[in-house]
């Protein structure tokens, strides 16, 4: 029989971690002296001792450790737990290889250009939603209030017309590439329940969407230098573009006259190459 400090040195287990295995049920000492309560351990026990390390340093916790020391005779119960755990393992290294390219690559574009990080892109997913939607070709991008106003209108004659409380009005641009004018834009804005189309209101469910996407307060002036910060983003981080660019706006000319109060999400759909 070997004392806890004996049992320590040759587990390479420390004594205040051995405590604490015991008191879990994790590794309990073959006899624990009923008047002085010295912990003896046998020798057989190192062998699980050093089984429980193992499975530490594999990212176990103490509490999957205890469930798989009781099926550790079981080859087919333990490989299951092994996969599981590399499983999990693989996405996390896949995390951590994600936030490196991006460390690396927002180093890189701030020793080219001191201004890279006015603009902090960021990668999200939008949910699927069911939308009120008004879709046209406008005059130009500066009349988009033509489609908002055709919106509120019409859905103000449904006495049961709800907003959702959770999600943002977004205006999809969807020409191909800038125009000067006739530009296609639709607007949605997300609401609850049912409702039956308008004469220029379509309700729709709309898909789930990853975008790439930076947030700017102010005027649209600024919405060139935003574009580049963007398109840099999805340059370095092996992406493309999926789909039209679409702006949500969290502060916008409805709610103030003051363009320097203006909040405005400029979001690009992206795929993986």
């Amino acid at each position: 029989m070997l004392r806890i400090g004996d049992f320590s040195r040759l587990s390479r287990i420390s004594i205040r971690m051995l405590r604490h295995y015991d008191e879990l049920g994790l590794l309990v000492p073959k006899n624990t002296d009923y008047y002085t309560s010295y912990r003896y351990y046998s020798e057989e026990q190192l062998m699980n001792a050093s089984r429980i390390t193992a499975l530490k340093d594999m990212g176990f916790s103490l509490a999957v450790i205890s469930e798989i020391m009781k099926n550790y005779d079981n080859p087919k119960a333990l490989a299951e737990f092994l996969k599981i755990k590399q499983a999990e393992v693989q996405t996390q290294a896949h995390e951590i290889n994600q936030r490196l390219l991006l460390l690396e690559t927002s180093i890189m574009r701030l020793r080219e250009d001191n201004n890279a990080m006015t603009y902090n892109v960021i990668l999200k997913t939008l949910p699927e939603r069911y939308v009120a939607s008004v879709r046209k070709v406008i005059p130009s991008y500066n009349q988009e209030g033509i489609l908002w106003n055709l919106l509120m209108t019409e859905t103000a004659q449904s006495m049961n017309f709800q907003q959702a409380c959770c999600g943002e009005s977004l205006a999809v641009f969807h020409d191909e590439g800038f125009k000067e004018s006739d530009v296609d834009v639709e607007i949605q804005i997300p609401v609850k329940g049912q409702y039956k189309d308008t004469e220029n209101v379509v309700f729709k469910n709309v898909p789930e969407v990853e975008f790439a996407s930076a947030t700017y307060k102010g005027s649209y002036e600024q919405i060139t230098p935003v574009n580049q910060a963007v398109a840099g983003w999805v340059n370095d981080n092996e992406y493309e573009f999926n789909g039209a660019m679409f702006c949500i706006y969290h502060v916008s000319p409805a709610q103030t006259n003051n363009p320097d109060e203006w909040v405005t999400e400029v979001c690009y759909p992206v795929r993986k190459k």
